[in-house]
């Protein structure tokens, strides 16, 4: 089953092919994606890494956790479930 990473601290440069050339090592990637800001188009620091299986994801997450790119300690874990936004404007 697929597993969803979390990329934190990334270089500003970084693209989505550069996403996932860095967790290819590991594994099958499915899919990368840096986030960017909606109206800037820039990126907004994190990206999301979707892996084939949990074993490749879990040795990537343990391997790439604080791996220094650009002078950047990464941050990377397991995604988190998005939280559901309330659109009615209420907290």
């Amino acid at each position: 089953m697929a597993k969803n990473i979390y990329v934190g601290n990334l270089p500003f440069s970084t693209t989505d092919d550069d996403l996932s050339e860095l967790f290819a090592p590991f594994g099958a990637v499915k899919a990368a994606r840096v986030i960017k800001d909606r109206i800037t188009e820039r990126s907004r620091g994190f990206g999301f890494v979707e892996m084939e299986n949990d074993e490749e994801a879990d040795k990537a997450i343990g391997e790439m956790n604080g791996k220094d790119i650009d002078g950047r300690p990464l941050k990377v874990s397991e995604a988190k479930p998005r939280e559901e936004r309330r659109g009615d404007g209420s907290y």
